[in-house]
């Protein structure tokens, strides 16, 4: 025992970071409870992981501004939403890597709609202690006024993701359900389709329907046997 640490415990541990969703309306946004992910978090606590549930600036308690708004569906900006977020998630693994019990390199970045295109785009920026990404329903702009598989400016979205598969040099795992109202299977296939156009590794999966809502296969237990199975493999590859 030193300095109160387990001996065992010294840079022991990779550090997968879960990063939530978002939405425009800043009222809903007011009312985000912390995140638990609960089936996600016991799958990487039982493979020997430390994992973080952050919740970033501009939700819930955490308040603050809000840094990844998009614009208008006319102007919308993916990229730019997809690296403030990308900010907001480098800065919770750099202060984990700073712990003892973590190891400085070999964090991954896992994250669920906006959260996921965050980690999609940190990916892009080559940040050298994360090593690979895994993206739960990726992506922005998804349902306008809360209508079900109308997405806002589906294009500028696909090509945000070429931009960003031209500068990633670590393997991605992209996760989608056949029943995402937001992001359907045309749009996810496209998406992850015009990352690897860029010649970026984009490991697509398109499961089959969750619940109600496949967009919130993340937090389903019963979709956890979909995942699963694809999440060690893709992690036990080397990634």
């Amino acid at each position: 025992m030193d300095n109160g640490i387990p001996a065992f415990g010294r840079g022991r541990f990779s550090a997968p970071v879960i990063n939530h969703g978002s939405t425009q309306n800043e009222l809903q946004r007011a009312g985000y409870r912390l995140p638990e992910y609960t089936a996600l978090t016991e799958w990487l606590v039982a493979h020997g992981y430390a994992v973080s549930v952050p919740q970033r600036p501009g939700h819930g308690k955490t308040g603050g501004l809000y840094y990844e708004g998009q614009g208008s569906c006319a102007n919308a900006d993916y990229r730019r939403a997809g690296l403030n977020t990308a900010a907001s998630i480098a800065a919770a693994v750099d202060y984990l890597i700073h712990r003892p019990f973590i190891r400085k390199t070999g964090a991954i970045a896992i994250g669920q709609s906006a959260g996921g295109w965050g980690a999609l785009a940190l990916a892009s920026q080559n940040y050298p202690p994360v090593r690979a990404v895994v993206a739960f329903a990726p992506g922005g702009g998804g349902r306008i006024d809360g209508e079900a598989n109308r997405n806002c400016a589906p294009d500028r979205l696909v090509a945000a993701g070429r931009q960003f598969g031209d500068k990633t040099r670590i393997p991605t795992l992209w996760l989608y359900a056949e029943n995402d109202s937001y992001f359907g299977p045309e749009l996810s296939k496209r998406l992850a389709d015009a990352y690897r156009l860029a010649g970026r590794r984009a490991e697509y999966h398109l499961l089959p329907p969750v619940g109600t809502d496949g967009h919130n296969m993340i937090q389903s237990r019963e979709a956890a046997a979909l995942w699963a199975p694809i999440l060690e493999k893709f992690l036990k590859a080397g990634n």
